[in-house]
């Protein structure tokens, strides 16, 4: 790849904001290939080749790398969804400055119904760019390359040495990778986690969740000798009673409110949610169903009690099971926590450098928090001191979670822009807390 020369008829700073836009195709085709890696979790196979994909683009930029693997105790659950090794990727280029983490998780949610695009191949119409991941949250891995080339070949001097985060088990994981390189003390610096929206926003925290596999177990036998008296149990038929009892807690959970500020789009007061989020069992029209698998998942508000929720809804259940012949088991397998308001002294200059961006006005800014989670109410657990600021590629159109989730190359562009200024040395000076430390 020839690599485009500085623009010498202007500043460094301004000529790398010339080239995001002129190279913006390059990150377009940095993403399609991101995209093509099927890092889904569950089950989560992917994260080696996606960890091999970002040494080779990182490895221009100067790069040094170190693999993390989350230790299969931790996040292994018999007969849970997880599978296959926990690679985490940390890049690094240390010259003597202040660290600044860039946080990413690499993987997705798994491929909904109802693509009518390939979610594994980057779809590009128009300004649109649809695929898994686009926008949560392989394009702003996209974003962050596109600015680091740029300030590369126009010589911009950075005021930070920038330590990427490619982290595993985001989407609901047992024990994320982020969580784990916080407690091995492996986080430096503040963090510019951009797992979040292209809004004007500062982070205000946000919920906790966690999910449940609830598995019911019977017993098995030829559907011709089902009707007989004790030929057989049918946990699907048993579980019924279980499923009901769940969609009649789900309102009496959605009752209940947050004191977390809401996104200035809601229309009321953060809620906590119960979802049965997905049921597999049986295996043919010949056999008596013998086992049924139920994820529930709860969000719960930082006002609430973990313990307390869970408790909750294994009671609804067990009392549902009470005096038949089935078997429950109940098993964790993923888990979020609450995070905390992580306001500090760089949030002034990162909505300066997303002003720069995305063309925002102070008066646009508000702080506000979301009923969706995140893996860093365990880097605070951790005691990880410095603050966490948010940023990101999602819209409400943007259809993450979705069928055709996509981001736009302005947005790109928009989130390269901010993260070069806030990155630069020339950018804001006065407003870099170092600088005045």
């Amino acid at each position: 790849m020839t690599v485009p020369q500085p623009d010498l008829h202007h500043d460094p700073l301004t000529s790398a904001m010339t080239a995001i836009e002129r190279d913006v195709e390059i990150a377009v085709r940095d993403l399609s290939r991101m995209v093509a890696v099927d890092t889904s979790f569950p089950p989560g196979e992917g994260y080696a080749p996606f960890a091999d994909l970002m040494s080779e683009l990182l490895t221009p930029l100067g790069f040094d790398f170190e693999r993390v693997t989350v230790p299969r105790d931790l996040w292994h659950v018999a007969g849970g969804p997880a599978s296959g090794e926990r690679t985490n990727l940390v890049a690094t280029r240390e010259s003597g400055k202040p660290v600044c983490g860039l946080y990413y998780h690499v993987d997705t949610v798994p491929v909904a119904p109802g693509w009518t695009r390939d979610p594994l191949s980057l779809t590009i119409e128009g300004d649109n760019l649809y695929g898994l991941g686009a926008a949560d949250m392989k394009g702003t891995i996209a974003a962050t390359l596109l600015a680091l080339r740029a300030a590369k070949s126009c010589g911009v001097p950075l005021a930070y040495d920038p330590m990427l985060l490619l982290c595993t088990d985001e989407e609901g994981g047992l024990y994320p990778g982020i969580r784990y390189l916080a407690e091995q003390d492996m986080l430096k610096g503040h963090i510019l986690n951009f797992n979040g929206s292209a809004a004007p926003r500062v982070w205000a925290g946000c919920f906790g969740i966690f999910n449940l596999q609830v598995t019911i177990t019977g017993h098995a036998v030829h559907a011709g000798e089902g009707n007989r008296t004790g030929a057989g149990v049918n946990a699907i038929e048993g579980a019924l009673p279980v499923l009901n009892a769940l969609a009649a807690l789900k309102p009496e959970v959605a009752k209940r409110q947050s004191r977390l500020a809401p996104p200035p789009h809601a229309t009321g007061p953060l809620r906590p949610s119960l979802t049965i989020a997905a049921i597999n069992g049986g295996t043919a029209g010949g056999q008596v169903p013998a086992e049924i698998k139920i994820l529930v998942s709860r969000r719960y508000a930082p006002e609430e009690s973990y313990e307390e929720a869970r408790a909750e809804i294994e009671t609804v259940i067990r009392d549902c099971l009470v005096g038949t012949d089935l078997k429950l088991s109940v098993d964790l397998v993923g888990h979020l926590i609450p995070t905390d308001d992580p306001d500090g002294p760089h949030w002034p200059r990162w909505q300066k450098a997303l002003s720069e961006g995305f063309g925002y006005k102070p008066e646009d800014f508000a702080k506000w928090g979301a009923a969706s989670c995140s893996d860093f109410g365990y880097v605070q657990r951790a005691g990880f001191g410095p603050e966490v600021l948010l940023g990101g590629l999602g819209r409400p159109e943007s259809c993450i979670h979705s069928p055709e989730e996509h981001t736009t190359r302005q947005d790109i562009i928009a989130l390269a822009k901010s993260i070069l200024a806030y990155l630069a040395a020339d950018f804001a000076a006065d407003a870099i807390p170092e600088n005045r430390s």
